[in-house]
């Protein structure tokens, strides 16, 4: 899953964004209210967490533009002001939760969840493909009903080639899915990642999951 974080302060928007990554989640980051508004429209996220005081637009107004611009996807707002007027303010203009400064991490990631959670703004919590499932709330995979293991690359890559189940993931598109930025081309990186999923992940007839598609990419199917 993919969350957009708008904080001005960076060492406040790393310590989030290395803390949201270990827990598997894609992040990219904003710096002020413009910026963040340039990666809504054109990214798609399943989560953003924006402070409130950014210069140049601030988190409340950045919500209200973006609940005009037709995009739902759920807002937590950061905020140093412990006032119930400012915190009626944050959702009435659009937000879905709030967090006051300072706070533990602990509870920012159980926010994540929940908001994560709720039906309205996720379709699919669980990709599966036959006996392999990948929940992508609590990011865990099973094959057969029994967890396998998995680093956040391999994580990273399974989900990629479940989303697009049925259909041939060339290289390219995996490493640009994986690594945000384009990578040397006939580098065998993502074969080394493939070779270890097929590994940890074969169904009953032994036969891996992940099927090549010689010259063109990879393939999951049902």
């Amino acid at each position: 899953m993919r969350i957009l974080v708008l904080e001005d302060e960076k060492k406040v928007a790393s310590f989030i964004k290395k803390g949201l990554e270990e827990e598997l989640y894609k992040v990219d980051t904003a710096f002020n209210g413009k910026e963040g508004l340039e990666l809504t429209y054109s990214n798609e996220y399943d989560l953003i967490i924006s402070d409130i005081m950014m210069p140049f637009m601030n988190g409340i107004d950045y919500v209200r533009e973006i609940r005009k611009g037709g995009i739902t996807t759920p807002v937590l707002l950061l905020t140093v002001k412990d006032s119930t007027k400012s915190k009626i303010e944050g959702l009435d203009s659009g937000a879905d939760d709030y967090l006051t400064k300072p706070f533990l991490f602990e509870e920012l990631t159980a926010r994540v969840r929940a908001l994560l959670r709720r039906k309205d703004f996720i379709k699919e919590n669980i990709l599966k493909a036959g006996e392999l499932q990948l929940d992508l709330v609590a990011h865990k995979a099973s094959l057969s009903g029994e967890e396998v293991m998995l680093t956040p690359k391999e994580y990273s890559i399974l989900e990629y080639l479940l989303r697009n189940k049925n259909k041939i993931v060339s290289r390219t598109k995996l490493i640009e899915h994986v690594y945000d930025y384009h990578f040397d081309s006939g580098t065998n990186v993502i074969d080394v990642y493939i070779n270890k999923l097929r590994n940890k992940l074969t169904n009953k007839d032994g036969k891996p999951f992940i099927r090549t598609v010689r010259g063109m990419g990879y393939s999951i199917k049902d």
